[in-house]
């Protein structure tokens, strides 16, 4: 499976900051035996997110791809509102069950407004922006994010 890994954070997108969450991902998802193919910071703006997404499934260039941040209720948090603005269809329990799980670790994870969607034979997933949180998430749901892949590409 070919992952892309969008940060969408300002700061590590100006190299402000360490891109700590990205990389977790990034080591998880290698660890499981899948491909990054693209990874990279973007800022936290809507149509920036959209773009990428829409162009990283339009063109075939991944088969699934993880944000991590601006999922969050802060006054730049636009990660769902731009996977939604490409999703053609949401799969809402994946953060359904991201929500319900981290909730064992912190009531705060219910601020999380991170969704997940496909477009075209692509699946777009949001993780939380924190690297533990994120982390977290991505080690639980992993399995069942890889069988909506397969599910979406008519392969299971």
């Amino acid at each position: 499976m070919r992952i892309a890994i969008l940060t969408a954070n300002t700061d590590v997108y100006r190299e402000k900051e360490e891109d700590k969450a990205g990389m977790a991902i990034r080591q998880i998802v290698e660890d499981a035996g899948y491909q990054v193919v693209f990874q990279k910071a973007l800022p936290t703006d809507r149509e920036v997110l959209a773009t990428i997404m829409q162009r990283m499934a339009d063109n075939h260039l991944a088969d699934l791809v993880l944000t991590t941040g601006g999922a969050g209720c802060g006054p730049m948090d636009f990660t769902p509102e731009a996977t939604m603005d490409v999703a053609e269809r949401l799969i809402p329990g994946i953060p359904e069950m991201m929500r319900v799980h981290m909730m064992k670790l912190t009531k705060r994870s219910m601020l999380n407004r991170g969704v997940a969607g496909i477009r075209g034979d692509v699946v777009i997933v949001n993780l939380p922006g924190k690297a533990g949180a994120a982390k977290e998430c991505l080690s639980y749901l992993l399995p069942e994010i890889a069988h909506a892949v397969e599910l979406v590409k008519g392969e299971a």
